[in-house]
Protein backbone atom coordinates (compact mmCIF):
# COMPACT_ATOMS: atom_id res chain seq x y z
CA UNK A 1 0.00 0.00 0.00
CA UNK A 2 1.24 3.46 -0.95
CA UNK A 3 1.70 6.02 1.80
CA UNK A 4 -1.27 8.42 1.66
CA UNK A 5 -0.74 12.13 1.20
CA UNK A 6 -1.61 14.11 4.33
CA UNK A 7 -2.86 17.71 4.27
CA UNK A 8 -3.22 19.40 7.65
CA UNK A 9 -5.32 22.56 7.97
CA UNK A 10 -3.62 24.99 10.37
CA UNK A 11 -5.57 27.72 12.14
CA UNK A 12 -4.32 30.50 14.42
CA UNK A 13 -6.21 30.31 17.70
CA UNK A 14 -6.39 32.79 20.59
CA UNK A 15 -3.57 30.88 22.28
CA UNK A 16 -1.41 29.11 19.72
CA UNK A 17 -2.38 27.00 16.72
CA UNK A 18 -4.53 23.99 15.92
CA UNK A 19 -4.26 21.54 13.03
CA UNK A 20 -6.74 19.01 11.66
CA UNK A 21 -6.88 16.45 8.88
CA UNK A 22 -9.05 13.58 7.76
CA UNK A 23 -7.73 10.69 5.73
CA UNK A 24 -10.29 7.96 5.19
CA UNK A 25 -11.44 6.88 8.63
CA UNK A 26 -8.46 8.53 10.34
CA UNK A 27 -9.19 11.89 11.94
CA UNK A 28 -6.19 13.84 13.15
CA UNK A 29 -6.15 16.80 15.51
CA UNK A 30 -3.34 18.49 17.38
CA UNK A 31 -2.33 21.87 18.71
CA UNK A 32 0.71 23.81 19.81
CA UNK A 33 1.52 27.09 21.50
CA UNK A 34 4.00 28.01 18.75
CA UNK A 35 4.16 27.12 15.08
CA UNK A 36 7.36 25.13 15.68
CA UNK A 37 5.70 23.16 18.50
CA UNK A 38 2.68 22.58 16.26
CA UNK A 39 4.86 21.07 13.51
CA UNK A 40 6.40 18.64 16.03
CA UNK A 41 2.94 17.70 17.29
CA UNK A 42 1.63 17.27 13.72
CA UNK A 43 4.45 14.85 12.96
CA UNK A 44 3.76 12.89 16.15
CA UNK A 45 0.00 12.75 15.44
CA UNK A 46 0.43 11.62 11.83
CA UNK A 47 3.01 8.96 12.67
CA UNK A 48 0.86 7.65 15.53
CA UNK A 49 -2.23 7.53 13.30
CA UNK A 50 -0.40 5.47 10.65
CA UNK A 51 1.77 3.33 12.93
CA UNK A 52 -0.43 0.27 12.31
CA UNK A 53 0.50 0.47 8.61
CA UNK A 54 4.21 0.97 9.40
CA UNK A 55 4.21 4.35 7.65
CA UNK A 56 6.68 6.91 8.94
CA UNK A 57 6.36 10.50 7.77
CA UNK A 58 8.72 13.45 7.85
CA UNK A 59 7.37 16.99 8.22
CA UNK A 60 8.32 17.65 4.59
CA UNK A 61 5.87 14.95 3.46
CA UNK A 62 2.94 16.62 5.19
CA UNK A 63 1.26 19.46 3.35
CA UNK A 64 0.21 22.37 5.56
CA UNK A 65 -2.68 24.62 4.55
CA UNK A 66 -2.76 27.84 6.57
CA UNK A 67 -5.32 30.56 7.02
CA UNK A 68 -4.09 34.07 6.26
CA UNK A 69 -3.79 35.02 9.92
CA UNK A 70 -1.60 31.98 10.69
CA UNK A 71 0.56 32.55 7.62
CA UNK A 72 1.39 36.16 8.47
CA UNK A 73 1.81 35.36 12.16
CA UNK A 74 4.43 32.75 11.35
CA UNK A 75 6.10 34.50 8.40
CA UNK A 76 6.59 37.88 10.06
CA UNK A 77 9.41 38.55 7.59
CA UNK A 78 6.80 39.35 4.92
CA UNK A 79 6.02 43.06 5.00
CA UNK A 80 2.25 43.45 4.71
CA UNK A 81 2.50 47.09 3.61
CA UNK A 82 4.84 46.20 0.74
CA UNK A 83 2.71 43.19 -0.22
CA UNK A 84 -0.48 45.25 -0.28
CA UNK A 85 1.17 47.78 -2.62
CA UNK A 86 2.51 44.99 -4.82
CA UNK A 87 -0.88 43.29 -5.26
CA UNK A 88 -2.85 46.54 -5.44
CA UNK A 89 -4.82 45.96 -2.24
CA UNK A 90 -5.68 48.58 0.33
CA UNK A 91 -3.16 48.25 3.17
CA UNK A 92 -5.84 48.66 5.83
CA UNK A 93 -7.93 45.88 4.30
CA UNK A 94 -4.96 43.48 4.19
CA UNK A 95 -4.20 44.37 7.82
CA UNK A 96 -7.79 43.46 8.75
CA UNK A 97 -7.42 40.09 7.02
CA UNK A 98 -4.12 39.47 8.81
CA UNK A 99 -5.56 40.38 12.22
CA UNK A 100 -8.60 38.18 11.62
CA UNK A 101 -11.06 41.04 12.11
CA UNK A 102 -12.29 40.51 8.53
CA UNK A 103 -12.47 37.33 6.47
CA UNK A 104 -11.29 37.61 2.86
CA UNK A 105 -13.39 36.27 0.02
CA UNK A 106 -12.06 33.43 -2.11
CA UNK A 107 -11.00 35.96 -4.75
CA UNK A 108 -9.10 38.04 -2.20
CA UNK A 109 -7.40 34.93 -0.75
CA UNK A 110 -6.25 33.96 -4.25
CA UNK A 111 -4.98 37.48 -4.85
CA UNK A 112 -2.94 37.45 -1.64
CA UNK A 113 -1.66 33.93 -2.28
CA UNK A 114 -0.64 34.81 -5.84
CA UNK A 115 1.37 37.78 -4.53
CA UNK A 116 3.09 35.69 -1.84
CA UNK A 117 3.89 32.91 -4.30
CA UNK A 118 5.32 35.40 -6.81
CA UNK A 119 7.65 36.73 -4.11
CA UNK A 120 8.64 33.15 -3.29
CA UNK A 121 9.47 32.39 -6.92
CA UNK A 122 11.52 35.56 -7.22
CA UNK A 123 13.42 34.79 -4.02
CA UNK A 124 14.12 31.22 -5.12
CA UNK A 125 15.79 32.54 -8.28
CA UNK A 126 18.10 35.00 -6.47
CA UNK A 127 21.83 34.33 -6.54
CA UNK A 128 24.51 36.23 -4.69
CA UNK A 129 27.83 37.27 -6.17
CA UNK A 130 30.71 35.29 -4.75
Amino acid sequence: MKKPQITMTVIKEDAGYSATATNGDRHLFTEGETFEELKINILDAVNLAFADLNFVYTIDEIKLTLDIQSFFDFYKVINAKALSARIGMNQSLLAQYISGSKKPSAIQRKRILKGVQQIGRELSEIQFLL
